[in-house]
């Protein structure tokens, strides 16, 4: 009988008092893009807890959480999209989507996860439980092949805002009826729109455009009002400098009422104001920016830089727009991500194989951990932002 009652009380209550259970709001995955495999890392304590491989090509790769931020989706450059269980650490389902995508979103109900993708052009969109495909939307303009998707973003209202490619159109599908979205198109939004990005409030989708000396601009609110020019001519006095790296425009920084940006082929950030999206000047930075990002209560701004320059990241303080620090942390600075409340930021050091971890308010190196060939660096705070 004493036998009886101690296998139900260790049934109860676990060796260790349940120190296997843990919550998910300090995990992260970093993206090892030469092996196919992600890290599970966490950041109370800047530490690795697994590796988990067999997720394909990674060369180019993103990732969303779901709403409860138990599970990574993971968009592959081979069109692979992956769903990842960070608390057993293991692949739950893997399904080929496409022959080649460039990332993707989830729903405002947590339910949909869509992939844009390359080839073939267009978005699918499938249900974040099963990965059953719930809706095909071919980027058809009456071409031979549909264009290549872009800049794919989660709107409220249940929608998915996107750019295409080769088609210079940006649309919209309302999912509140998944097997049914209803699209809204917006033609002739300016030349190659290579990537976007959706303000913090969910209110403004904003699309490069990589054929035009300007970005389009779409209020989500009054779509009807169709499509806006903004930044015209921002580089038009500037030397052409041939590009090597496409900014990611989902690093734009926006603290308080300013945007800062990062130029097109220039050694500069531009710097907009939110209310108006008129320029407010600009910030010369060390090389040609790809990321510029906000820490969260928006005082600093973290720049990194293309090939050639991409050893360095600098640190701009955002009231008065000074570089306030110049880091060389090593070979090839891929990605960066700031922990939830800003007090820390982790940087992927590709090259060099490792990963890097600062204190924003000191500016000092805090950790560095092995990893091979880390690119993107995603928290799962990221569950609860709009358009990441």
């Amino acid at each position: 009988m004493r036998g009886l009652w101690l296998a139900l009380l260790l049934s109860i209550y676990p060796p260790g008092g349940g120190a296997a259970l843990r919550g998910t709001g300090d995990l992260g995955v970093v993206i090892e893009r030469a092996d196919g495999s992600v890290l599970l890392v966490e950041h109370s304590h800047d530490t690795i807890l697994a590796r988990i491989s067999g997720l394909g090509d990674l060369s180019h790769a993103s990732v969303v959480f779901s709403r409860d931020a138990r599970y990574a989706y993971v968009f592959g450059h081979d069109g692979g999209l992956t769903k990842v269980d960070l608390l057993e650490s293991r692949i739950v389902k893997r399904v080929m989507q496409s022959g080649n995508s460039i990332g993707g979103a989830i729903s405002q109900d947590g339910k949909l996860v869509a992939v844009s993708n390359y080839t073939p052009g267009g978005v699918r969109v499938f249900d974040a439980d099963t990965l059953e495909l719930v809706a095909d939307i071919p980027a058809d303009f009456g071409a031979a092949k549909p264009s290549k998707v872009v800049g794919l973003v989660d709107a409220p209202g249940q929608r998915f805002v996107f750019s295409l490619y080769d088609a210079d159109q940006i649309w919209i599908a309302d999912m509140n009826k998944p097997r049914q979205p209803v699209i809204t198109r917006f033609k002739a939004i300016g030349h190659l729109p290579y990537d976007a990005l959706i303000t913090p409030d969910g209110r403004y989708y904003i699309a490069g455009l990589f054929g035009d000396d300007n970005m389009a601009l779409l209020d989500l609110w009054h779509p009807e009002k169709g499509v806006t020019p903004i930044l015209k001519g921002y580089a038009e006095h500037d030397e052409k400098l041939p590009v090597y790296k496409m900014p990611h425009l989902e690093g734009w920084a926006v603290a308080g009422k300013q945007a800062l940006v990062p130029a097109v082929g220039q050694h500069k950030v531009l710097v907009l104001d939110t209310e108006t999206w008129q320029s407010l000047g600009a910030i010369a930075v060390h090389s040609q920016p790809v990321f510029v990002m906000a820490r969260p209560d928006g005082r600093q701004i973290w720049v990194n830089f293309a090939h050639p320059d991409n050893d360095t990241v600098q640190v701009i303080d955002a009231e008065s727009h000074k570089i306030i620090k110049t880091l060389h942390p090593g070979k090839a600075v891929l990605h960066m991500e700031f922990t939830p409340r800003g007090e820390k930021l982790w940087l992927s050091v590709r090259d060099d194989n490792r990963l890097q971890v600062y204190d924003t308010a000191t500016l000092q190196l805090l950790k560095q951990l092995s990893a091979k060939k880390p690119s993107g660096i995603f928290f799962t705070d990221r569950a609860h932002r709009i358009g990441l």
